[in-house]
């Protein structure tokens, strides 16, 4: 037989878990039971591969310390880990024992955080300790709590030896139905081979500077088409531009439907366009973008969308009367 402990705390020398969980490898060893265990904080570059030893294990130990809240993010990357990339076939044969001791209130709640996560699995939790420690050496010199922790650890091997089953629960009825979406669809070996991948800091630096690259790809494509669309505007405006001497107007032109603003510069035979708004236009109007075209065109005259109402102006109307001459649409581009 074999059981695997993980080890969620940070590894302190006070850390009453510590000496529960020895505790309980002295019994099993005495058992002759073969007993490895993981330290989480030791492993955080591969926590994502440590689900792969859950395979030759018959069962698993998860040992927790609440310091202030929680299991601990370590513990909870190691579930996230089973989760992703489990054998949960292997993990539902498999009993777990969860162990918290905490400082601080919540251990119960971590335990019950740890039941209910091997559940959501698929794996058959145990009976474990939860407890509250307020002074680490009373504790650790209790002759009735080293009892306990004996009295659990010889519980947690007859359940394992005698393959006891659970009640049937609601959380695996869930996680067949409401969860089902959320896990990936993969066999075990390729969950392996993805969770290595995973865990490879070279791989997953090449994936992020492969998206990058590709989303600057895609940013520069769109700001590209971006501008040959803006500028098709200002190429337009300066075929059908006819000088006229002794007019100077600024014409702000909004197209709303682009959120963007075209400002047109008339300065008797000079043309200025560029796409901002203007400092002080003397004709600002409201346009979308189809009807612009269509002025542009010449199949409708700038005065004639405003009186109809699909263009909408303010300013100095005599000037806006000008645009229709300075401005002679003409069928040269067909939209």
């Amino acid at each position: 037989m074999k059981i695997n402990i993980y080890y969620g705390g940070r590894g302190l020398i006070d850390d009453t878990t510590i000496f529960v969980i020895d505790k309980i490898t002295e019994v099993l060893e005495e058992l002759r039971v073969k007993v490895e265990r993981y330290n989480l904080y030791e492993e955080k570059s591969s926590i994502s591969m440590l689900p792969k030893t859950l395979k030759d294990a018959d069962g698993v130990i998860l040992a927790a310390s609440v310091e202030w809240l929680g299991i601990g993010g370590n513990l909870l990357q190691f579930l996230d880990a089973c989760w992703l990339y489990g054998d949960k076939e292997c993990i539902s044969r498999m009993h777990m024992m969860p162990i918290v001791t905490a400082t601080s209130y919540g251990e119960l709640e971590a335990e019950q955080t740890l039941i209910k996560a091997w559940q959501m699995l698929g794996g058959i939790p145990s009976r474990g300790i939860s407890a509250y420690v307020e002074n680490h050496v009373d504790f650790v010199s209790s002759p009735e709590y080293a009892l306990m922790i004996e009295k659990c650890a010889e519980d947690f091997y007859r359940s394992i030896s005698q393959k006891m089953v659970a009640f049937p629960n609601s959380s695996s009825s869930i996680k067949k139905t409401l969860l089902r979406s959320s896990t990936l669809s993969l066999t075990p070996q390729e969950s392996e081979q993805l969770s290595a991948y995973v865990s490879n800091d070279s791989y997953v630096k090449t994936q992020k500077k492969d998206i990058e690259d590709l989303a600057s790809f895609y940013k520069g494509k769109i700001e590209t088409d971006d501008e040959g669309d803006t500028r098709t505007y200002i190429d337009d405006l300066e075929e059908i531009f006819v000088p006229m001497y002794d007019l100077k107007a600024v014409f702000q032109i909004d197209i709303a439907d682009e959120g963007k603003s075209l400002t047109i510069e008339v300065d008797n035979t000079n043309l200025n366009c560029f796409f901002d708004k203007a400092t002080n236009p003397d004709v600002t109007a409201r346009v979308n973008s189809r009807v612009f075209k269509s002025i542009l065109a010449g199949d409708m005259p700038f005065q004639n969308a405003f009186m109809s109402g699909k263009l909408s102006a303010q300013g100095d109307f005599n000037v806006l009367r000008k645009f229709d001459t300075v401005f002679r649409g003409g069928t040269h581009k067909a939209y």
